[in-house]
């Protein structure tokens, strides 16, 4: 099924606020009709007793994958591109069309599987990432993963605990930072700044770095 702009949007929000958010969705809150009507006829969305819609076990995957891409899509403009404005929704929204199946793939894997968007909201994991589990990364790599001497800025911090989070920024560890792995045993000693700090494999694995090109692994 060929899904336009408008279709791919609705199950965004469908995905969003059926899976994320647990709050029902009800057909007047879309201003394409045609698009809703067009995902209803394919077997992606049906409307449920109460006369909420819901996601199919055929439109379930679909919507995932529009999450997917456009969260990837975000990642790479904040990440690499340096878009920090209030339109980087915007415009991931308009490149998350351009993504064709399987490109998403090469994005995630440039970009070390990142777990979260810039707002820290969850990238559903693709094949790829499940394929990369023990592999060295690429671009942006969580601290754990560096060899000793490696170097970058802080891309972004995975830690869903708020006190682990907490504690990451009390050591200065922020996006943008510079930082250094010095060490990875017996503990991970790192340097942020001025600074050094010795943390477990947990804590290692919250950070991730985005390398300076010279120290970015050649792609084989």
């Amino acid at each position: 099924m060929n899904i336009d702009e408008h279709g791919e949007e609705i199950l965004e929000t469908m995905w969003i606020r059926t899976q994320e958010e647990k709050i029902p969705v009800k057909a007047d809150e879309f201003q394409s009709h045609q698009a809703l009507e067009q995902l209803i006829e394919g077997g992606l969305i049906v409307s449920g007793g109460d006369g909420s819609l819901v996601l199919t076990d055929k439109g379930l995957p679909e919507a995932r994958s529009v999450v997917r891409r456009h969260r990837l899509a975000e990642r790479l403009l904040y990440d690499v591109l340096g878009t920090r404005d209030r339109l980087m929704h915007d415009k991931a929204c308009k490149f998350e069309h351009l993504l064709d199946k399987g490109l998403d793939e090469n994005i995630c894997i440039l970009l070390g599987h990142p777990k979260v968007c810039p707002h820290n909201k969850p990238i559903p994991p693709g094949r790829c990432c499940q394929e990369a589990a023990g592999k060295p990364q690429k671009l942006v790599s969580p601290l754990s993963e560096l060899r000793p001497g490696q170097h970058g800025t802080v891309a972004y911090l995975y830690a869903p605990e708020a006190s682990k989070l907490q504690k990451l920024m009390a050591m200065g560890v922020l996006p943008g930072a510079p930082v250094k792995l010095i060490q990875s045993f017996p503990s991970y000693v790192f340097q942020a700044g001025m600074s050094q700090f010795a943390t477990d494999r947990e804590m290692s694995d919250a950070i991730y770095v985005r390398l300076t090109e010279d120290q970015r692994p050649i792609a084989r």
